[in-house]
């Protein structure tokens, strides 16, 4: 008996010790660290002096209208069911909004940045927009507030504050993604 748990033990340790060789990370010299830095910074260099202006500004998108994804941190602040996570994204000169349907009207503002700054006097607060969603499936149609946010970039978090019905800012962070030119 003791033999079988010895073996059973030493076959755990082994397994165990696989298990992490297997999933360690190689690490890079500093010598070459530095030389890739400085590659990517060349690079970069060169990006900058040939850019358009429209993808200086954070967007290879050009000007027209999407569907997109809009991502929370959070499962009470999203999108209204029907529109299944999506909103209208608009790009105009390079810059992006994204037009975004909420569950219900509770959400009263949206503020670009973080809710201590919302409460600050000369805070531009998103303003709410009631719009009717119809499900189509026979139920009483619901109004709710949409709200035009700006976009600084594709696929990169950013601070969006939010107050609701109680008089409370909350902090949340958000991204947009995957955008699907319409058709017309």
């Amino acid at each position: 008996m003791k033999k079988k748990i010895i073996a059973l033990m030493g076959m755990a340790v082994l397994s165990c010790t696989l298990v992490m060789g297997c999933g360690s990370k190689t690490e890079t010299p500093a010598a070459e660290t530095t030389t890739e830095a400085e590659s990517s910074d060349e690079v970069a260099a060169e990006t900058e002096e040939t850019a358009e202006p429209e993808e200086t500004a954070g967007t290879t998108l050009e000007d027209g209208v999407y569907t997109a994804d809009f991502n929370t941190d959070s499962s009470m602040f999203h999108v209204n069911e029907f529109y299944e996570g999506k909103g209208t994204l608009t790009v105009e000169n390079g810059q992006m909004t994204i037009h975004v349907v909420m569950p219900s009207t509770n959400i009263v503002n949206l503020y670009e940045g973080l809710a201590e700054d919302a409460q600050k006097d000369g805070a531009e607060l998103l303003q709410p927009t009631v719009e009717t969603v119809d499900f189509g499936d026979g139920t009483e149609p619901e109004e709710a507030n949409a709200f035009d946010v700006p976009v600084p970039a594709l696929g990169e978090e950013f601070d969006l504050a939010l107050i609701g019905t109680k008089g409370v800012w909350y902090d949340h962070k958000v991204s947009v993604s995957n955008p699907e030119l319409l058709q017309d």
